[in-house]
């Protein structure tokens, strides 16, 4: 399928660009790291488990809002949006490229974060792994999405926080919830409705972004 291709070459450009470039990942890693590093010994020792796991979440939302933050600067330092604009494939594929593309880099951080977080704190268990799969897809979507609208402006590190941290609270509450609740399948319903949701209104309303 043509948008399917078009998908994979999108999310292949920016893949390339990072392992050439090694800007943003290097970033993440360092930063999720630290960050746990700074929970591990500022946390009191009797603080329990929920608030190991809610900075874990912040963690990894912050963590994710590093690298959106960086996601189009190419594509806005070098004009290539423009390209892509008037290239002959569906605008919808350039955000879903950037998309993957994101939730590539985020779970390769996640890959380091969640041992060390498991080292740190209580350990993980498979409801909180599910929770941050959903979550990542979600905060992947509507981050890309939030990343582009900001690009277009000139106050852009300032407007993106603004715009995606109330965004993500569902994503926090609904990872949350599925690690600590007994019965977990809600909240990760909730989670994948979100991702489902979104990501849907996303897809739908990039081409307006871009042509503004």
């Amino acid at each position: 399928m043509r948008y399917l291709e078009d998908v994979a070459v999108l999310t292949r450009k920016d893949l390339l660009l990072e392992l050439r470039a090694r800007e943003t990942l290097p970033a993440m890693l360092l930063f999720v790291v630290a960050a746990l590093v700074v929970f591990h010994f500022a946390l009191p020792a009797d603080a329990g488990e929920l608030a190991g796991l809610g900075l874990l979440w912040v963690a990894i939302v912050f963590t994710a809002l590093l690298g959106l933050s960086r996601a189009w600067t190419p594509e806005r330092e070098q004009g290539v949006i423009d390209g892509l604009v008037l290239a002959p494939a569906d605008r919808s594929a350039i955000w879903a490229g950037k998309a993957i593309a994101s939730l590539a880099f985020l779970a390769v951080a996640e890959v380091v974060a969640l041992p060390a977080f498991a080292l740190f704190f209580s350990g993980l268990d498979g409801a909180t792994v599910a929770g941050v799969v959903l979550a990542d897809l979600g905060i992947c979507a509507v981050g890309a999405f939030l990343a582009a609208v900001s690009a277009a402006t000139r106050a852009r590190e300032l407007l993106l926080p603004v715009l995606f941290l109330p965004l993500v609270i569902p994503v926090v509450v609904g990872g949350v919830g599925a690690s600590v609740a007994d019965a977990p399948g809600r909240y990760l319903a909730f989670l994948g409705l979100y991702d489902a949701l979104f990501a849907t209104l996303c897809w739908a309303s990039f081409e307006y972004v871009v042509t503004e």
